[in-house]
């Protein structure tokens, strides 16, 4: 697969967006999981929200970083969410039982938004 792509904005209300483009596979995690830590470190959001829509394949290896991800930012104290899965993703994390962990609705594809 390919390197996966991220944009990271910060919100007025103090939460971090950050949009991921591309795969999240073992080609692909490392910058994603870099960049996640780099910004739950130095800039302390209350809210992370990473933004799927544009991700057209993971694997377990981006579950696992997201996962990865969660935990870092319980640790911090921040709220870490996952918003508009595009339906493979949400098949992935549904499968193995991660929607909640995430804030997704189990049920719904497409249909999460915050």
């Amino acid at each position: 697969m390919s390197d996966a792509v991220l944009t990271t904005r910060r919100q007025a209300d103090g939460s971090t967006v950050v949009e991921v483009r591309g795969s999240l596979d073992a080609a692909g995690v490392d910058g994603v999981r870099t960049a996640l830590f780099d910004t739950l470190h130095q800039d302390r959001p209350r809210l992370m929200i990473v933004d799927l829509t544009y991700v057209t394949f993971m694997d377990s290896v981006g579950i696992s970083m997201l996962v990865a991800g969660h935990d870092a930012a319980r640790d911090l104290g921040v709220r870490f969410v996952l918003r508009n899965p595009s339906d493979f993703v949400h098949r992935q994390l549904r499968i193995t039982g991660l929607t909640g962990l995430f804030g997704l609705s189990p049920a719904s594809l497409r249909n999460d938004r915050l």
